[in-house]
């Protein structure tokens, strides 16, 4: 079967591309308002870039009367987000706050999230979540430019709090432990703990 994306109406393309790219990880982003409101919502188009410096990109989507979702406009605000990793215990609780609220509710009252303060910036972060990476805005990029769909987030990673019971004896966060959620196409999930995971060592290359 061959696809032709020039052809291919933008919701079936976001249809295949979201079907074949997975498993991808989520992102649970909190942010804060101009106005002091605590925002909370989710995005599988998520990735660290590089650890030098440690960043992260997210990439939320214009919505759908094109106006820019309450994490794009915050994040423009004041240039700071905590990226919360989801359990797959807090599937229920991710899904509820997907949902567009306004954006002076707050999902974490209104989804009953227990919060917990970040150390460097003033957005908080998800008590509950295995991993919270507290996170500099250091660009907020419209793409494409001439009429955008989305916003290309690039977050410095300031510090990280890990949840002691994921790590591993020297103290890394344990693919064993870690029990995350990740998505696939239409309404599935996975989970990052599997009997099926294995390990693979480098290649040695030249030096067999």
């Amino acid at each position: 079967m061959f696809l032709d994306f020039s052809q291919v109406d933008p919701r079936q393309a976001y249809s295949w591309l979201a079907s074949t790219v997975i498993p991808r990880p989520v992102a649970w982003v909190s942010t804060v308002s101009a106005d002091g409101v605590h925002n909370l919502a989710p995005f599988s188009f998520f990735q660290m870039i590089t650890g030098k410096p440690p960043t992260i990109m997210i990439s939320p989507l214009v919505q759908r009367d094109g106006s820019l979702k309450d994490t794009v406009r915050n994040a423009q605000h004041n240039g700071q987000m905590v990226v919360n990793l989801v359990s797959v215990e807090m599937a229920d609780a991710m899904n509820e706050t997907s949902f567009s609220y306004d954006a002076d509710i707050s999902e974490f009252e209104r989804v009953n999230i227990a919060t917990a303060p970040s150390t460097l910036i003033q957005p908080l972060r998800v008590a509950q979540a295995p991993v919270s990476l507290e996170c500099e805005v250091v660009s907020c990029t419209p793409y494409p430019a001439d009429a955008p769909s989305c916003h290309m987030i690039l977050g410095r990673v300031l510090a990280a709090h890990f949840d002691e019971r994921v790590l591993n004896e020297q103290q890394l966060p344990d693919p064993a432990k870690l029990n995350l959620l990740s998505r696939m196409g239409g309404d599935w999930y996975g989970r990052t703990r599997s009997d099926a995971n294995f390990t693979l060592a480098r290649p040695l290359g030249w030096a067999k």
